[in-house]
């Protein structure tokens, strides 16, 4: 293999392991933070000596868009996936988005794969798994598996089983930091025995959901991260740490979640069932956001015009843009075959929901909502741990930086 075309993007063989980290919901703040005060002292060395960034996400500023771009290196209007959901038109029913047939790009991993080199892919989330694992040869040493369902894993689905024991750690819960602290432990794992050519990583927001900046317990996280960053990378590889989304404070100062109820106002104006609000966030682990973002979609079923739901949404304070499809398929790189008849983005600290009685918020209980989806949190770490050579110097200069580009970066951008 010399150099491999993917997705019309050109890679070279990695000279050395390339081993790329999305630190799922890591807004910027929380590493300026740390690192001003020293208490990052891995992550630190690699701004020191390697290349360091702010890059921009995806929109939506969710997981599995974000993650799939950062997976085929090309935007949401090349690889299909918008969101955890989209609707349906002819049944009016969301259809979720985590099939592997409605990812319409080749992955990063399945490319070199099919080159020849060896992979891994472990992600927290089982949501995003399949996706990953697209079109992914697993009789040829090849592994793909999600820390959420370590304890099931197959050589036949997985191509590793006993994953538990092979690590040396117990099952970790759905809702804990030990779920993102198990893919980092079982990627160093792999790479300590197997030396994968490519291997991708991708945590949990659990902890930047449920906590601030300035918590000690999203500290006492971060200084767990660094520590396992650093032990990767003492093994001679790239290693790229980057991110699908930011993360921002949605409450008010009586705790109470800043929240658009939209389908009750739509409901209200136009009739009930009119319009269909879709919150493209929803997934299996809803108890720390509630399904709450910072972006909607809004179908009409046919008495209402575009430019009347644009108009109603529009003139609401907690909105920041609302535009059709055609638009928002321009402005934000979507994919227009899955795109709504509205896309609508919140102001900052503000979320949308459908209705008020169906979001369970239970999960929130004395804690504030942190959430993502508007523009307001697509600003991302983008750092690699080895310098850029001088055509990825002069690359980073003149164009912005995109999360996507963090395996182009990884293996063609460093000495």
């Amino acid at each position: 293999m010399s150099l491999l075309a993917i997705n019309h993007i050109h890679y070279r063989r990695p000279l050395r392991p390339c081993v790329a980290v999305c630190i799922d919901g890591s807004d910027p703040s929380y590493l300026a933070r740390y690192l001003s005060r020293g208490e990052l002292p891995n992550i630190a060395r690699f701004i020191r000596e390697g290349f360091a960034g702010t890059a921009q996400s995806s929109v939506p500023a969710f997981t599995c868009p974000n993650n799939m771009s950062i997976i085929t290196g090309v935007p949401v209007s090349q690889h299909g996936i918008s969101g955890n959901y989209y609707l349906d038109t002819k049944t009016w029913e969301p259809v979720v988005m985590t099939d592997p047939k409605l990812l319409m790009a080749q992955t990063i991993l399945s490319g070199f794969a099919d080159a020849g080199a060896r992979v891994v892919s472990i992600t927290a989330k089982d949501k995003l798994r399949r996706q990953l694992q697209k079109d992914l040869d697993l009789t040829r040493g090849n592994i793909s598996f999600s820390a959420e369902f370590a304890d099931q894993c197959t050589i036949e689905e997985n191509g590793i089983d006993n994953v538990l024991t092979y690590v040396g750690e117990p099952q970790p819960g759905k809702y804990s930091e030990a779920l993102s602290l198990f893919v980092l432990q079982a990627g160093l794992k792999l790479l300590r025995d197997r030396r994968p050519e490519v291997m991708y990583l991708s945590l949990t927001d659990f902890v930047q959901h449920r906590y601030a900046p300035e918590a000690p317990e999203a500290l006492s996280f971060y200084q767990k991260l660094d520590a396992l960053f650093g032990l990767l990378a003492a093994e001679d590889i790239n290693l790229g740490l980057t991110a699908d989304h930011g993360m921002s404070d949605m409450s008010l100062d009586n705790l109470e979640p800043h929240v658009l109820w939209l389908q009750d106002i739509l409901d209200a104006k136009f009739g009930k069932g009119e319009a269909v609000v879709i919150c493209p966030i929803t997934d299996a682990f809803v108890a720390h956001h509630g399904a709450l973002g910072g972006l909607v979609r809004v179908w009409s079923k046919g008495s209402i015009s575009t430019a009347q739901l644009i108009e109603t949404i529009s003139a609401l304070p907690e909105v920041d843009i609302a535009v059709d499809k055609e638009r928002a398929v321009r402005m934000f790189e979507l994919y227009p075959d899955r795109e709504a008849d509205v896309v609508v983005l919140a102001k900052e600290h503000v979320c949308i929901g459908t209705s008020r009685s169906k979001h369970d918020l239970k999960g929130l209980s004395g804690h504030r909502l942190r959430s993502h989806g508007s523009l307001h949190e697509m600003e991302v770490p983008f750092i690699l741990n080895r310098p850029l050579n001088d055509a990825y110097k002069e690359r980073a200069a003149a164009e912005a930086l995109r999360n996507r580009h963090i395996f182009d970066y990884l293996i063609n951008g460093t000495n």
